[in-house]
C-alpha cells in the first residue's frame, strides 16, 4: 500500500492521467479512506475545463467520494477501521477567526475544497479530516452514498435553506441532470406543489415526472412561461431553482416568478446575468441568490432520509466505470451520453 492509483490533473496542460503515486499517510485528525465510488460532477468538468482553477502544480481530482477507513492517524474516539463513510468536501483552513475560536467545520470563513484546494477522491485512497466523514449504515450502498457528497447535497441545501421552500409552495427546476432531478425530488419531499420540471431532453422530462414531478416542460418551447402560468393558476412560481448555469435560463426563470418569488442560482458558468427590467421585479419583491454547496448537516439528514426510504436514490447512479476509465466517464458526461444522473469511478473495479 506504499504507492496507489489516482486521477492526476496538470491545470498547466490540462492533461488527466491515471498514475501510480504515493499513499498518503494520516496525521492526528486525519484518516485514510479506501474509496469504494466518487462521483463525477460537472464541477469537475469546469475544472477541467479552466472554468475553476487550482493553485496546486498537480491534483486529484473527484470531490463526490465515499469508502471504508483503513488508517486513523492518532486514537480517534467514535471511529474505527472498517467504518463506512460519506466525504463531506470541505476543510477547515484552521487559520481564520471562526477556526481560531474552535468552530464547527460549517463555519469556517474560507473553507478549503477537497479536488480543489486539496487532492479528492478519484483515487484509490483519499486523505481526509475525521471531521469531514459522515457514518454510512450496511442499507446504502456506497457508490449510492457517494452522491450524497453534492449531487444530493447541494440541491437538498438549496431547496431547504436558501429556497426555504414551504409547503403548498409553486416550484420550477431548470436542468434535469444530477442537481436538478434531486433539486426535483427534494421539493417533492418537502410538500412544494406543484413542481414543475424543465429541460429540453424528453428522456429528462419523463425521468423527472417518475421521480416526482407533477408537470414537464420544455423551456425551449416558445409558450414555456405560459405553460408555467397556467400550471400556477396564473400566480407563478414562488420559487425557481435553476440548476443550468446559462444566462438564458436564469432569464426564464427570474421571467417566471410570481409575487415574493426567489430564484435561487446552482448551476455555475461564466454568463452573465440577465433579470429584465427592474420595475416588475422590485414591485413583485422578487430576489435572486445564489447557492453553492452544503453543509455537514445536510449530508447527516440525507444518510437518516435515505435509510428511512423517505429520498430515493436507487435510480441516482447512471454507470460505474473503474478508474482507470475516468476520462470515458467525462467525455460521457460532456456529451451527456445517456442522459446521466451521475456517473461513478470505482477503483476496486477492473470491468
Amino acid at each position: 500500500m506504499n504507492t496507489m492509483r489516482a486521477a492526476r490533473f496538470d491545470p498547466a496542460t490540462r492533461r488527466l492521467t491515471v498514475q501510480d503515486v504515493p499513499t498518503p499517510s494520516p496525521a492526528p485528525g486525519q484518516a485514510l479512506v479506501k474509496v469504494a465510488a466518487c462521483g463525477i460532477c460537472h464541477s469537475d468538468l469546469s475544472l477541467l475545463n479552466g472554468v475553476f482553477r487550482t493553485e496546486l502544480p498537480r491534483i486529484t481530482p473527484g470531490h463526490e467520494g465515499a469508502g471504508t477507513v483503513v488508517r486513523l492517524g492518532g486514537p480517534t474516539p467514535g471511529w474505527e477501521v472498517g467504518d463506512r463513510v460519506v466525504l463531506h468536501a470541505g476543510r477547515a483552513c484552521g487559520t481564520c477567526a471562526a477556526c481560531i475560536s474552535g468552530a464547527a467545520l460549517d463555519d469556517c470563513e474560507r473553507i478549503e475544497i477537497m479536488a480543489f484546494d486539496f487532492d479528492g477522491a478519484w483515487a484509490e485512497y483519499v486523505l481526509v479530516p475525521v471531521a469531514s466523514m459522515v457514518r454510512v449504515p450496511d442499507t446504502i450502498p456506497l457508490e449510492r452514498a457517494a452522491v450524497l457528497a453534492d449531487a444530493v447535497s447541494t440541491p437538498y441545501a438549496a431547496v431547504v435553506d436558501t429556497a426555504a421552500v414551504r409547503p403548498a409552495e409553486t416550484v420550477g427546476v431548470w436542468g434535469l441532470g444530477g442537481i436538478g432531478t434531486h433539486a426535483v425530488q427534494t421539493a417533492r419531499m418537502v410538500g412544494a406543489a406543484p413542481v414543475i420540471a424543465l429541460d429540453p431532453l424528453p428522456e429528462a422530462r419523463q425521468r423527472a415526472l417518475e421521480l416526482g414531478a407533477d408537470h414537464a416542460v420544455d423551456p425551449t418551447a416558445v409558450d414555456a412561461l405560459d405553460q408555467i402560468a397556467r400550471l400556477t393558476g396564473g400566480r407563478g412560481l414562488d420559487v425557481a431553482i435553476d440548476a443550468v448555469g446559462r444566462g438564458v435560463s436564469i432569464t426564464q426563470a427570474g421571467r417566471a416568478l410570481g409575487h415574493r418569488g426567489r430564484l435561487v442560482m446552482v448551476g455555475m458558468s461564466q454568463d452573465r446575468i440577465e433579470l429584465g427590467p427592474i420595475t416588475p421585479f422590485a414591485r413583485g419583491k422578487r430576489t435572486a441568490i445564489g447557492h453553492l454547496g452544503y453543509r455537514k448537516e445536510h449530508i447527516e439528514q440525507l444518510v437518516d432520509l435515505v435509510s428511512l426510504g423517505r429520498m430515493d436514490i436507487s435510480r441516482s447512479v447512471s454507470a460505474q466505470l473503474p478508474l482507470e476509465n475516468i476520462t470515458e466517464g467525462v467525455r460521457r458526461l460532456e456529451q451527456h451520453e445517456g442522459n446521466p444522473i451521475r456517473i461513478v469511478i470505482r477503483p476496486d473495479s477492473t470491468a
